[in-house]
């Protein structure tokens, strides 16, 4: 069916309701848009669903959200562990509630039983309330850091873990069987209710949640002596985090916890912030002034979701230095490390995980440690598997796992990355570096001392539209065609491609097999032992790209990895 038939046959639905109508009446005879949200179905990926709201098969809203439930009913309902139920969460995001509330209509529809929160909460407790109560599986409404325009659909299964890519292609098939209008069943909420299908979960599951983050604290003594002289900045950007984060750090025994009051406020318009993500300067600009009034030198800031976080902190000299996702992860790890020896927490054969395209200083750090460390394919959904993976088969102990675009993990009560006990590590890392009289930034130079230079960029590409989706799709099968021999003047020895198994030198031409997992991502590897990650993005029409670098000093490192990042996507660009 092409995007014009799509477009009449949703008009030509009995049961549309009216604002949609009028959203589809509104585009009648405007071609391109009819065919930006016509020309294809929102594609169910390994992270679900996320796109633009409105009317239209490429876009989030109520008939997408009931078709794509249907979809997970039949697969619930195929595992034969429908009576786990789901448990169903949601952020501020606009039309957040109302998809969480279709979402639990449609399972009830389908004799399965639903446990939907009853007000915003942060991703990680919902995989948290998945593995507590046995659910069968869990579904988010959100779309993370995106800007305000999006909203999305995130799936969990049983134990609190992201879709694997193989449970989200079965997940795809089945909605090719689904007729987006006929096939759907829908209960009306207060029905659902009533029956019993349909529970409210409360403040006693954040109860039990803020205990289980609190239990991954690691160096009391630190927090004794210094928790109430440390004063930091906190601020939700609107979102979920606006709750527990502070509760679970004045808990641990931080008294001054300073709010962005205007961020408080949950609003899925996010009106202070041109983006909600802690990986962006620009957000901080009213934390960083608070801090700046108020003499304070650590600033905690949570995204919509609150499973990813970000950082500032002030150097010696007075000014506000903002750390990238790499560098809170490379120091929660050093950290984790370094008080678990200390205080004589450190497992048995303990372990880290993160992904192929974060930092590569993990590596020299576990090294020295002695921590074995896993390395995923992008997304929490393979580090979560991973974690899973050796803790059942009890080969080690985790430690820690994070990614470089800001998400961290510590402790087995949940699968997902969580901002709240990484706000409150971070806390209390700050505490540690105090005794030392040292500044967060201090510690990070000291990291570098010991591990060497390292330094990462990226870039991104931005494809927008249907020709950007489509483009997207084909980058990296042409850079597979003609691999590029040098990049930003820099010369490249050999492709790892990940979605092939194999490596390719440059020089001699030979291919090796290399057994990896399969991810439409490309490694470059260069002469001075940089890399070049490429891939495009699973959630947003992107691609994406990771420069890995180590210097003599931190310039040369900083240098090169701008010059890669930027080179790689300038190719990409043509």
């Amino acid at each position: 069916m092409d995007a014009f038939s799509a477009y009449a046959q949703w008009l030509a639905y009995p049961n549309l309701d009216d604002e949609t109508r009028d959203e589809l009446l509104a585009i009648a005879g405007q071609k391109d848009e009819i065919e930006a949200r016509f020309f294809d179905t929102l594609a169910f990926g390994t992270a679900g669903l996320r796109g633009i709201m409105g009317a239209g098969l490429y876009r989030m809203n109520n008939i997408v959200v009931r078709y794509t439930t249907q979809g997970l009913a039949r697969m619930i309902l195929q595992s034969g562990k429908a009576s786990g139920g789901v448990a169903i969460a949601y952020d501020s995001r606009i039309h957040a509630q109302d998809f969480a509330r279709e979402t639990a209509c449609v399972l009830a529809a389908n004799g399965i039983p639903c446990y939907l929160f009853d007000d915003i909460r942060p991703t990680p407790e919902l995989s948290f309330v998945v593995r507590q109560r046995g659910c069968v599986a869990g579904v988010n409404v959100t779309a993370s850091h995106n800007p305000k325009e999006y909203n999305g659909y995130k799936v969990f299964w049983e134990g609190g873990i992201q879709l694997s890519p193989e449970q989200a292609g079965e997940m795809a098939q089945l909605l090719k069987g689904i007729d987006l209008f006929a096939d759907v069943k829908v209960m009306p909420y207060e029905q659902a209710v009533a029956q019993g299908l349909i529970t409210a979960i409360g403040p006693e599951e954040d109860e039990a949640f803020m205990a289980a983050v609190l239990e991954q604290s690691i160096h009391t003594q630190s927090l004794e002596t210094y928790a109430d002289k440390l004063k930091l900045v906190y601020t939700p950007f609107h979102g979920s985090g606006y709750r527990l984060v502070p509760e679970v750090l004045r808990r641990m025994g931080v008294a001054n916890v300073c709010t962005v009051p205007e961020q408080m406020i949950p609003d899925g318009n996010f009106p202070t912030v041109v983006s909600p993500n802690p990986q962006d300067k620009e957000g901080f600009v009213m934390a960083m002034a608070l801090a700046d009034r108020e003499g304070i030198d650590l600033i905690i800031g949570t995204d919509p979701d609150a499973d990813r976080v970000g950082m500032v902190a002030r150097k010696k000299d007075g000014s506000l230095y903002v750390f990238s996702g790499n560098q809170i992860g490379a120091l929660l790890l050093d950290y984790c490390i370094r008080a678990r020896k200390e205080t004589g927490t450190m497992p048995e054969n303990p372990a880290a995980v993160t992904s192929i395209v974060s930092t590569r200083i993990s590596r020299a750090i576990c090294r020295k440690h002695g921590v074995a460390l896993f390395e995923t394919l992008t997304g929490f959904k393979f580090i979560g598997t991973k974690i899973e993976e050796f803790t059942q088969a009890g080969t080690h102990n985790f430690v820690f796992a994070f990614e470089e675009s800001h998400g961290y993990s510590a402790g087995l009560y949940a699968r997902d990355k969580d901002a709240v006990v990484a706000s409150m590590l971070i806390a209390e890392m700050a505490c540690y570096y105090l005794a030392k009289n040292m500044t967060l930034h201090d510690a990070l130079l000291a990291l570098y001392e010991e591990y060497g230079h390292h330094c990462e960029a990226d870039a991104e590409v931005v494809m927008p539209g249907m020709e950007g989706v489509l483009r997207m799709r084909k980058v990296c099968a042409e850079l597979r065609e003609s691999p590029p021999g040098c990049i930003g003047g820099c010369r490249v020895m050999a492709m790892t491609d990940y979605l092939n198994g194999t490596v390719l030198d440059m020089e001699t031409g030979k291919q090796t097999t290399a057994e990896l997992p399969s991810s439409d991502v490309l490694a470059f590897e260069f002469v001075d032992g940089s890399t070049l990650m490429v891939r495009p993005s699973g959630t947003e029409p992107k691609v994406k790209l990771y420069a890995l670098t180590r210097g003599a000093d931190w310039h040369s490192a900083q240098t090169m990895a701008a010059t890669l990042a930027r080179a790689g996507a300038e190719r990409i660009e043509g």
